[in-house]
């Protein structure tokens, strides 16, 4: 029996309803997670181990607050040298292994004025510009795409007001990276709707949704967008500032798949 295979027999026990993504640093929002079985991401078909510091590599299997929950520690960046279908394997694999909601997580630079370092963002849409003449498309009425669940950007709102805090839902830029973006280019994007900015998440939104999956996706801010911030911007910063987002990330993440 495969390693996968062997995954696969202990989550078909489980039957967890909800996958999690984990963006970049955010780790420590899993605190609430219990794991029975893990898989390297080399051992899933379809799949290759993630080269950017941060990301773990590793699907893992168990109960998120007592309830059955996968959990990907980490993804894979079209950035890293992968064509669009790896970068999406990991909502087919989610599909495979049965569970019907994905929620994904990413680190983003803030773009809206109020968006600071540690703030996290519901995401209500997105922007693609992962080819040659995506930035075409921003004329268009179509440039916004919805593939997340109006439900759930509905309920992350509610519980954070319950908690006492406000939930900003906005419209998420994905960029193909590696490097980050211009002070021009993020004028441009703010003033086509963007509220953050990012290297991920769009397509395996887009994918999911195709899959017949139920969507949420969630930013954690770990700095200002180029040009609004006062120091250049760099990874170490992006993984250092995750960390004051993720017991919130936690708590909220616990919500979503307590719900499923």
């Amino acid at each position: 029996m495969t390693p996968f295979a062997a995954f696969a027999r202990t989550a078909a026990a489980l039957a967890p309803r909800t996958a999690v993504v984990l963006g970049s640093g955010l780790a420590g929002a899993t605190r609430a997670f219990a794991e029975r079985a893990s898989v390297g991401f080399g051992d899933i078909p379809g799949l290759v181990p993630p080269t950017v510091h941060g990301h773990g590599g590793r699907l893992a299997v168990g109960a998120w607050a007592g309830v059955p929950a996968l959990l990907f520690l980490g993804r894979q960046h079209f950035y890293e040298g992968h064509s669009w279908q790896t970068v999406t394997g990991t909502v087919r694999t989610v599909a495979e292994l049965g569970a019907r909601r994905v929620v994904l997580t990413n680190a983003a630079g803030g773009i809206h004025p109020a968006l600071q370092p540690g703030d996290l963002m519901a995401l209500r849409g997105h922007i693609k510009l992962l080819d040659a003449t995506a930035w075409r498309g921003l004329a268009s009425d179509n440039a916004v795409s919805q593939p997340y669940s109006a439900c759930l950007v509905d309920a992350m709102q509610a519980n954070e007001r319950a908690a006492g805090r406000e939930l900003l839902a906005g419209v998420y830029a994905a960029l193909t990276g590696p490097s980050y973006e211009t002070p021009a280019e993020i004028r441009a994007l703010a003033r086509c709707g963007a509220d953050a900015v990012g290297m991920s998440t769009a397509t395996e939104a887009e994918e999911a949704v195709r899959l017949g999956m139920e969507v949420a996706g969630i930013s954690c801010i770990t700095n200002k967008a180029a040009g609004l911030g006062g120091a250049p911007l760099d990874h170490t910063e992006v993984l250092t500032n995750a960390k004051l987002a993720v017991e919130r990330m936690g708590e909220l993440l616990a919500a979503l798949i307590a719900a499923a």
